[in-house]
């Protein structure tokens, strides 16, 4: 009876008044303990109240309905189909919309809906995946921002490949702690590829410069993150440096250069297809003879074994005080490595001596900051 009189009143009643009854209809029909009778009344009234012309009484019934797992499905649904004021509240919240129905609206509301979706606690692997495809920027930024939300590594791949060039985007991919190595680098290289094309870098240096100093940057960024990958990380990040081509001998000299000896391991095995062990044996103690195969083998240029070759028996030499990506460490595996090249051949080896001087130089000024920063510090 009381529904019925609920409905009786709701008729003439004013907008604020009919919103608040509205509510505590809601309440009434989820928490309280009422009759079958009445409680199918209350649930033909709440269906009534979906076609009520005050927004503010589909705004109450959404926001008393939105957390509830025992919502009826059929008001829920129609509320996610509502004005945009309505249909946040229940595509935010409500654990009554199933993820094949997040999915379609991910990818028919507009970019206001699509955020809220973006943002909900919990997010499955399969509407952030929807997001990445086909969502605005904001819901992409809102998605990545999300740490609750399960986020795919080819969906992460698919938001860098649509917005990497936001810095936005990139900050909080890089901010997130599942991002994993790969698409780090894949932030690195998009970033440099715009700093490449940039009219305030291309006014002041030859294209070939540009080239040098961006890849040689994205290189010694690629090196530094890679420091303390593990075996699974290091062969990821290798496979995408490979199918980029990125995987280049700069690349895995300056890796062994700054001791990370694990990232050329991983490298010279996925270009061998020579099982890890192996490599592991052949780059840790194996002949020189070996080591020269297994670089045959490897498909990098012949002109480059040499300095490989030393710089395996540098780090050889030194292993037991190498920290990979330290300066320190790196500064003296390049002057050691320098010292054995004083006999080669300089036309040979002109493009690595080069590049190996300007490692020493960046190297040099990184151990200076770092005996500062210690000193300071004391």
């Amino acid at each position: 009876m009381i529904v019925q009189e609920f409905l009786r009143w709701v008729r003439t009643a004013p907008d604020h008044r009919r919103a608040e009854a509205t509510s505590a209809l809601a309440r009434a029909w989820l928490y309280s303990q009422m009759s079958e009778e009445d409680r199918q009344a209350a649930e033909a009234a709440m269906t009534i109240l979906l076609d009520d012309h005050a927004p503010e009484v589909r705004q109450a019934l959404a926001w008393a309905l939105a957390r509830a797992e025992e919502a009826p499905r059929h008001i829920i649904l129609a509320l996610a189909n509502d004005a945009p004021e309505i249909a946040e509240i229940v595509l935010g919240q409500s654990p009554v919309i199933l993820d094949i129905e997040l999915v379609d609206y991910a990818a028919s509301v507009e970019d206001r809906l699509q955020v809220v979706i973006a943002r909900r606690t919990g997010l499955s692997a399969a509407v952030a995946a929807a997001v990445a495809e086909v969502g605005a920027l904001d819901a992409c930024i809102a998605l990545v921002e999300n740490e609750t939300a399960r986020i795919a590594q080819f969906s992460m791949a698919r938001l860098v490949e649509r917005h990497g060039e936001v810095a936005a985007l990139r900050n909080a991919l890089m901010a997130r702690g599942d991002t994993p190595l790969h698409i780090r680098q894949m932030l690195l290289k998009r970033l440099g590829d715009m700093l490449s094309t940039h009219p305030l870098v291309q006014s002041g240096l030859s294209p070939d410069r540009i080239e040098q100093a961006v890849v040689e940057a994205r290189d010694r960024a690629t090196v530094a993150m890679a420091c303390d990958v593990t075996a699974q990380e290091a062969e990821a990040l290798v496979e995408h440096l490979r199918v980029s081509e990125q995987l280049t001998a700069g690349l895995l000299l300056r890796a062994v250069c700054a001791g990370n000896i694990r990232l050329f391991e991983a490298a010279l095995a996925r270009l061998t297809d020579v099982p890890l062990p192996r490599v592991f044996d052949i780059v840790g103690a194996g002949r020189v003879g070996a080591l020269r195969a297994l670089l045959s083998k490897s498909g990098l240029p012949p002109r480059t074994h040499r300095a490989f070759v030393i710089a395996i028996e540098v780090w050889r030499d030194l292993r037991d005080d190498v920290i990979p990506g330290d300066p320190l460490t790196t500064r003296r595996m390049v002057e050691r490595i320098l010292t054995r090249y004083e006999d080669f051949d300089q036309n040979e080896l002109d493009d690595l001596l080069a590049m190996l001087r300007r490692v020493a130089t960046e190297t040099a000024r990184e151990a200076a900051r770092a005996f500062v920063d210690r000193t300071l510090a004391a």
